[in-house]
């Protein structure tokens, strides 16, 4: 079998996937592959925008670094945020001076910053309501011109092995269903989140960990896979598996929390940061509302504010939810927690290096540890933007050119029998009723029972290995670590 030969693999790409290309060298020869076209990624989806030390009068690292660790409940690799912290200014700049994203600005023309919760500061640089989407649009613009870069649209990475010193690939084109093979010296997973392991999530139909799948298959290691972020403010639908995301910034911008009987309630719960709180807390706090009040009805008001205001900070949010039949300047919207947010994932270090060497992490799928039990708002774009440029970094640093131009390795065929129909909607429905906010102890322990069951079965059934396989195997496999994971830590709650 032959392996058509590459430098780097970058897998995904989504900020963190071709902020890495931007940053290799050019004389390397990258392969990305891409799950379905360039801006379908939970990048694009960002709405809030980049948290970074942009004004340096009124903040500075330690407020950053603190707001961080206070939100992450000091679970969080102090090492890894002070990279973050520190470098992540100059990332945001190159964004502005290198790569032209148009970040809103004040009139004189310095970046205007917003606030969101968990913030000490304003320190949110933003581009409207659609933040990721800006910076995907233009990075994609800048690596198209890259003669190096290849990618492949519409590309599933279905299995990864690695044998002196060389990683193989094989990749399935899901335009025709065909198997291709590939080669590189370093592979860059940055394969986005976990999202649709649940009923309901923020993320896009392709985050289904397989980066985490496959990174586990290969004996990396993965760390605090259950630390698992819902947002408190999804639109309230219930009627799509994709869940239209409220940004922080709403609140960040003076919105209420409303109970079913339209009153506030979070100054109860929390009298000094009050709708400000972090995501995890105010979720938890909605979750205790509706025990006291015995509905699941909420509701999230900025009514009160002027109308130009609302429609030109969030331009895109007041449009959906008018599309939905909310005015947003003229009543409340109906909210509700959702599955948002990984904080755990592949472990790397301060280079964004996973324990197998030539085998990086970024973004998302990856565990630097910066977030530690919860993410702060808007630490999530800066994140993929330092720790995938340093991954570049080390990657440029340590680089010995390899002249072969194709490599024979024996690799298993992807034939096999049919994948059983309704293993995905199973999940889900294990993972919704085990670990929704707070763990339910009973129904994890039943649902491990059973993912562990399916986990064998996708490991030794001899299924046809296609695009569905994958997903499957990977949401099996990532709902098989979480529930580990809680069981494990169940006297730590």
């Amino acid at each position: 079998m032959k392996f058509k030969r590459y430098d780097v693999l970058i897998v995904g790409t989504g900020i963190s996937g071709i902020y890495a290309a931007l940053n290799l060298d050019s004389k390397l020869k990258i392969l990305m592959l891409s799950k379905r076209d360039l801006t379908l990624c939970n990048s694009a989806l960002a709405q809030g925008g980049v948290a970074a030390v942009m004004d340096s009068k009124n903040d500075d690292f330690e407020l950053h670094i603190k707001d961080t660790l206070i939100a992450g409940q000091y679970k969080n690799n102090l090492d890894n945020v002070k990279i973050l912290v520190e470098q992540g200014p100059r990332d945001v700049e190159r964004l502005v001076e290198k790569y032209g994203v148009d970040f809103d600005k004040n009139a004189d023309g310095s970046l205007a910053l917003t606030l969101e919760g968990g913030h000490s500061r304003r320190r949110i640089a933003h581009h409207k309501d659609t933040t990721g989407k800006e910076i995907e649009t233009s990075l994609i613009e800048q690596v198209s011109k890259l003669e190096n870069v290849s990618v492949i649209n519409n590309s599933v990475l279905c299995r990864l092995e690695k044998k002196d010193g060389l990683f193989f690939a094989d990749v399935i084109t899901t335009d025709n269903n065909s198997h291709e093979y590939y080669c590189a010296d370093n592979v860059i997973l940055a394969t986005g989140g976990i999202g649709r392991v649940y009923n309901y999530t923020t993320n896009s139909a392709i985050a289904t960990g397989d980066g985490i799948q496959l990174a586990y298959n290969l004996g990396a290691e993965i760390k605090n896979l259950s630390y698992v972020q819902f947002h408190p403010t999804a639109f309230a639908d219930r009627k799509e598996r994709e869940c239209f995301l409220i940004s922080e910034a709403v609140r960040g911008e003076g919105a209420y929390l409303l109970n079913c009987n339209k009153e506030r309630f979070m100054p109860g719960y929390e009298p000094e940061r009050k709708e400000l709180a972090p995501r995890d807390v105010v979720s938890k706090c909605i979750m205790e509302e509706q025990k006291k009040t015995g509905s699941d009805e909420f509701w999230l008001d900025i009514s009160y504010k002027d109308a130009d205001f609302i429609k030109n900070h969030f331009p895109m949010i007041y449009e959906n939810v008018l599309k939905k039949g909310y005015d947003m300047t003229k009543e409340p919207i109906p909210i509700y927690p959702c599955q948002h947010y990984l904080m755990g994932g592949i472990n790397v270090d301060g280079k964004g290096a996973t324990n197998i060497a030539g085998l990086y992490a970024a973004g998302e799928c990856s565990h630097t540890g910066v977030h530690g039990k919860n993410r702060l708002a808007s630490n999530s774009l800066l994140e993929a933007l330092v720790f995938s440029r340093l991954i570049a970094e080390d990657i440029n640093a340590n680089f010995t050119p390899d002249n072969r131009a194709e490599i024979d390795y024996p690799m298993s065929s992807p034939e096999g029998k049919p994948l059983p129909k309704g293993i995905k909607t199973e999940v889900r429905d294990i993972m919704q009723k085990a670990y929704f906010v707070f763990p339910d102890y009973d129904e994890a322990e039943k649902g491990f029972k059973r993912v562990s069951e399916l986990k064998e079965m996708l490991d030794n059934g001899g299924f046809e290995v296609n695009a569905d396989f994958v997903e499957t195997k990977s949401l099996v496999t990532v709902a098989y670590i979480i529930l580990k994971e809680i069981l494990e830590r169940k006297d730590e709650q």
